[in-house]
């Protein structure tokens, strides 16, 4: 699994657009109306990799797997939706669960109408915000409360736990995301404050949804977006959903090659989308390579060698013994597993090995 996204924003900003053509799929029906995106749409879509087109070459492997992206498209928000207007809130739910939220915001004019009336991608980032703020309010406040009691009858981890939610209803209560108190927190509360599931204490990816003709360099629109990204430390990415749904369509590479090429584009939205989203989230890939698969897999970096071996199966994890590992440099220049033995380029990495970004790793594990 790659990681996950939940797709928030105002109805009629291009969101089910978006999502359509990422995970080609016609699922979420792209109406002119705020509500058309009722159950979540869920997608899984295969993160584009050139390195597994090599790997694969060079171990005559029979298949190519990729790791996995997965976007859960979520109902349009609309102001007031913290409070039960429009289908907002019975879909918060849905963006707890996510690694990240992709705030889509409409940077184009157009026949479609927006649900505000006029076209402000600022504004409209500052109502999603908020309806996710005063959401996370009134969960931590239960939350806190609750802890505070069994504080009261001497429950340490309450105690701590309520550490680490006060300077997070702090910002919430003055109107700041609950992110931004994540560089205050130690290193031993932070898993307590991710298990809050604070919809704000996630990192956030701005998409500027723009017309065809901005595609390539953006806006004005967009250019305002990017700066506000720049000082809440977030992202953003230029994306054009029509153009997407276009590319999505095409099904052979050399088309799509080419009709990227006559808009002044070198790759499709998509790619831009996970290669922000990869670096939000601090994410790397490694491979395991054979004569059946070449396979990629996602880890968070700072990762040791166990912990990658525990995303294929967890008895790898459980019994690992020690990595096997070559970098993905050394497996290409050696020509596979046996020139990088010879060449003395696969080394034998123990449990605090670090992995690194391209690594081919084969465990021994022993349960």
């Amino acid at each position: 699994m790659g990681f996950n996204c939940g797709i928030v924003g105002l109805p009629n900003v291009g969101k089910s657009t978006l999502f359509n053509a990422l995970t080609s799929t016609a699922a979420a029906q792209a109406a002119n109306y705020p509500f058309c995106t009722i159950e979540p749409n869920v997608g899984r879509v295969a993160v584009p990799d050139d390195r597994l087109e090599k790997l694969c070459a060079m171990a005559k492997s029979a298949k190519i797997i990729p790791t996995q992206l997965e976007f859960v498209d979520i109902a349009g928000l609309v102001r007031g939706a913290s409070k039960g207007e429009g289908l907002g809130n019975q879909f918060l739910a849905n963006i707890r669960e996510v690694d990240a939220i992709v705030h889509v915001l409409r940077c184009f004019e157009g026949e479609v109408t927006h649900v505000e009336n006029s076209v402000d991608p600022i504004r409209d980032a500052e109502i999603v915000e908020t309806e996710l703020m005063l959401a996370d309010l009134e969960s931590l406040e239960k939350r806190f409360d609750a802890a505070a009691k069994k504080a009261k009858g001497g429950d340490k981890e309450a105690k701590a736990l309520m550490d680490v939610m006060e300077p997070a209803l702090h910002a919430l209560r003055d109107g700041k995301p609950a992110r931004t108190v994540i560089g205050k927190l130690s290193a031993e509360q932070r898993p307590a404050f991710k298990q809050l599931a604070l919809m704000t204490g996630k990192p956030v990816l701005y998409v500027c949804n723009v017309d065809e003709a901005a595609a390539a360099d953006g806006n004005a629109l967009s250019r305002k977006v990017a700066e506000m990204a720049k000082a809440e430390g977030a992202v953003s990415v230029v994306i054009s959903a029509a153009i997407e749904a276009e590319v999505a369509q095409l099904t052979d590479e050399a088309e799509k090659a080419e009709f990227l090429s006559s808009l002044g584009l070198k790759e499709t939205g998509l790619a831009r989308v996970i290669r922000a989203g990869y670096a939000l989230l601090d994410l790397i890939t490694f491979f395991t390579v054979g004569p059946k698969e070449t396979r990629a897999w996602t880890v968070r970096r700072g990762a040791r060698a166990p912990e990658a071996a525990g995303v294929i199966h967890t008895d790898f994890e459980r019994g690992f013994i020690r990595a096997e590992t070559i970098a993905y440099e050394d497996f290409i220049a050696c020509g596979g597993e046996a020139g990088a033995r010879d060449a003395g380029k696969l080394r034998s990495e123990g449990k605090d090995y670090e992995v690194k970004d391209g690594d081919v790793l084969h465990f021994r594990f022993n349960v």
